[in-house]
């Protein structure tokens, strides 16, 4: 099996969200990687709070956030083990994130130590 980032992006992390929200969506986000770990194909994870973020441009400056002057945002990602990138899609399908309007989850393959995919 090959090993794939699931990357959920935000239309719009500028929105905020209630506490009880947040709360609902990472009971919602847990169980959905309860299933994959279940399945023995979860790698690992993490989420991406705003926080601290920084944005370190090509002449060196230095900005505030993660937006860089757009709306979208990463807000985490995990990693599974999947036969295909099919397979792989079809556990972002299932993302809690993918209930916000413009939301998305990107299914990119990690690449191999030895350059073989």
């Amino acid at each position: 099996m090959k090993e794939y980032a699931l990357i959920m992006r935000h239309d719009d992390g500028a929105k905020v969200a209630s506490p009880e929200q947040i709360q609902a969506w990472m009971k919602q986000t847990m169980d959905w990687i309860g299933g994959i770990a279940a399945k023995n194909q979860f790698v690992s994870g993490t989420g991406l709070p705003f926080q601290e973020a920084k944005v370190v441009r090509h002449d060196k400056s230095v900005v505030n956030g993660p937006f860089g002057g757009l709306k979208e945002t990463i807000g985490g990602f995990i990693v599974v083990r999947a036969a295909s990138s099919d397979e792989a899609a079809e556990f972002a399908k299932g993302c809690p994130v993918l209930q916000g309007e413009g939301n998305s989850v990107e299914v990119r393959l990690i690449a191999s130590g030895d350059g073989v995919h």
